[in-house]
């Protein structure tokens, strides 16, 4: 079992559903410190299919986190129930995104847990800069 704990807080959002997406990640350590912050412009996508990416896009930066107990934190409460296995993937443009996470995760001390917008406010700031950034191109 992990002795150490990284906190991986995820975030999706688009502008208009579909609209211009992104997605953001903070990771962060057992002292509360920030020690990695990501985002990703995804194009024109739907929030799930952010909230998703989010997911593969910090578990595509874990390397050096594969060994610690891995703590992610959604404020999608389908994403977090769907990657529990408590609800089924029916939307055939996130089932892929699904079987992904689902494959990368084998043999990770792993978590995912809900989490209100109000306390996901890093990951979320991830996005929205993202966004914004995209938007002054």
């Amino acid at each position: 079992m992990a002795t150490q704990t990284i906190k991986i807080f995820c975030d999706g959002g688009s502008r208009g559903n579909p609209g211009p997406a992104a997605s953001g990640v903070v990771f962060i350590d057992a002292d509360s410190n920030v020690v990695a912050e990501y985002s990703k412009y995804l194009g024109i996508q739907t929030n799930n299919y952010a909230e998703y990416s989010a997911v593969l896009l910090a578990l595509d930066n874990i390397s050096e986190y594969k060994d610690m107990k891995i703590e992610f934190y959604l404020d999608s409460q389908l994403v977090e129930k769907q990657l529990n296995g408590e609800y089924r993937v029916k939307n055939a443009n996130i089932s892929p995104l699904y079987r992904e996470i689902i494959n990368k995760i084998v043999g990770l001390d792993i978590s995912f847990t809900h989490v209100y917008r109000s306390d996901n406010k890093l990951a979320d700031e991830q996005v929205n800069i993202c966004l914004d950034r995209q938007s002054q191109k």
